[in-house]
């Protein structure tokens, strides 16, 4: 893995527990700015343990423990400076299945302002622009403008994954994590999520699980692969495809494991 580009996110002797079981073992990656990486691997191997640990959002279930260094924008997410609520206004996360609240499509995308925004500050005109904004970078704007206040459960199932994008936007985020966000979707909800993730490439850091092989191949421009908690190989996505350097992935990505 080149480091040409500053890092986003970056692990040092990664563990986690859930209770008793070790889900992560000593893990390095180095996560650069800017570009999409994808993390795969088997089931249970580990992805979106990692995926969820650079948000702390696995602090979320019982018993979790971690070991070691985590360092987003160059800072050490568990220093006690550092705020849980900043964090994760500064790295959003998008899950397996669009989740949309059940309120309006404009209520939807201004939701994270009026949470993080003190009472009175916030005027119907910067709302206004920030769901155009985030509305026209997802390339939403020109079907759901005269649909603003239509309730967002109402949307196409590819819609809907595209708003719970926009929705992190107007909090301006360096960083979104995607936790299979294409696993709901049909092969055209699919391929526009990919084009949009290509588009947000350069102003955001991408971060994707997936078990789809084809996807991590065609919509990424590095890969992690881990297996039973550990990082087993990182590097551009088309030499981990083309000439990896460990047999484990070599056997992995032929479909000979897992």
């Amino acid at each position: 893995m080149t480091d040409a580009a500053p890092l986003a996110i970056e692990t040092r002797g990664l563990d986690l527990w859930y209770g008793d079981f070790q889900a992560l073992y000593g893990v390095d990656v180095r996560v650069r700015a800017g570009i999409i990486t994808s993390l795969i691997g088997p089931s249970g191997c580990g992805k979106t343990t990692l995926l969820r640990c650079f948000n702390r959002i696995n602090e979320r279930y019982p018993n979790v423990r971690t070991g070691g260094v985590i360092r987003v924008l160059g800072e050490d997410i568990y220093d006690p400076s550092v705020s849980l609520i900043e964090l994760r206004k500064a790295v959003g996360m998008v899950f397996q299945r669009p989740n949309p609240l059940p309120i309006s499509v404009y209520e939807n995308v201004v939701f994270g302002l009026r949470v993080h925004t003190p009472r009175g500050e916030l005027k119907r005109a910067a709302l206004d622009e920030a769901v155009e904004k985030a509305l026209t970078e997802v390339g939403l704007w020109k079907d759901l403008k005269d649909r603003l206040h239509d309730r967002a459960t109402t949307l196409q199932l590819e819609q809907q994954q595209k708003l719970c994008i926009a929705r992190l936007l107007p909090l301006k985020p360096d960083i979104i994590l995607m936790d299979e966000p294409c696993s709901a979707l049909d092969v055209e909800g699919t391929r526009a999520i990919e084009e949009l993730m290509f588009e947000l490439r350069g102003r955001y850091t991408i971060v994707i699980v997936t078990h789809n092989m084809a996807q991590a191949r065609r919509a990424s421009d590095e890969c992690v692969f881990l297996l039973l908690g550990k990082l087993i190989e990182h590097s551009r996505t088309a030499d981990l495809f083309l000439s990896p350097k460990e047999a484990r992935t070599a056997e992995y990505i032929e479909g000979r494991y897992g």
